[in-house]
């Protein structure tokens, strides 16, 4: 086997075996995510300076679904129509925006400086109970 042929067939394998598959949610299409603002603080020896930051509500809160087809099951699982396993789930499934005031009762205060939770929401599909919600440290994470 010539010398350039078996280079190239041992980087394809190294390739194959040290590059591992990369898996991510898909966005969903049919609920937009806006995430609810607040003034947060950042401070250092030097003071203070206000900055307008959000929260974000956590994925297990969320639709995840298929063109408008549930991917969990009212049986605690993955539909196995559309998650034979994670990485199939990952790319056949879209995890969906937020309504948080709505689903969720999440709403910005009047001087926002803080959200409001409501602990029960009446939403539009029956009753939600609670939320789970982070600060986000920029626009995307």
């Amino acid at each position: 086997m010539p010398a350039a042929l078996l280079s190239a067939l041992v980087l394809r394998v190294l390739f194959v075996f040290l590059v591992p598959e990369v898996v991510a949610q898909q966005p969903g299409t049919l609920q937009p995510e806006v995430h609810p603002e607040l003034l947060i603080q950042e401070c250092t020896s030097a003071g203070c300076v206000a900055k307008t930051g959000a929260v974000v509500l956590d994925a297990n809160w969320r639709w995840v679904n298929k063109g408008g087809q549930n991917c969990y099951t009212n049986q605690d699982t993955w539909d196995p129509a559309f998650c034979s396993d994670a990485a199939a789930c990952a790319q056949t499934c879209s995890v969906e925006g937020a309504d948080y005031s709505g689903t969720y009762g999440v709403t910005s205060n009047s001087e926002s400086d803080g959200v409001t939770l409501n602990f029960v929401t009446k939403g539009t599909y029956g009753n939600n109970y609670g939320s789970r919600l982070y600060v986000m440290d920029g626009d995307d994470t």
